[in-house]
């Protein structure tokens, strides 16, 4: 039974990470933020290392994306972006694997 949901979460698990990484491109997040690097704003990896083991990131994340925010990166605010509460929160939960 094991071997069974295992193979049933690696077949789901990249289609939904793949999925999230569209999500952000088609968003344009990609605009301003990396996976890896540094660009306008912190690489999406430096973000899931701050909130990594905070219980409530994927809310933080989510609402940080739909209202923006400022001051927690630096000194470049990132604005509120056009997103439903779904997509943020898919957007949120995506960050917070990589």
């Amino acid at each position: 039974m094991k071997a069974v949901i295992a193979m049933i979460a690696a077949a789901v698990l990249p289609a939904t990470v793949h999925a999230s990484q569209e999500l952000a491109a088609g968003k344009a997040c990609m605009a301003c933020h990396a996976i890896d690097k540094k660009l306008v704003g912190p690489a999406f990896k430096d973000v899931a290392a701050k909130y990594k083991g905070s219980k409530d990131a994927t809310a933080q994340l989510a609402n940080s994306i739909l209202k923006g925010s400022s001051g927690k990166w630096g000194v470049v605010p990132m604005p509120a972006n056009r997103v439903s509460e779904a997509e943020a929160d898919t957007l949120a939960k995506w960050v917070l694997t990589l």
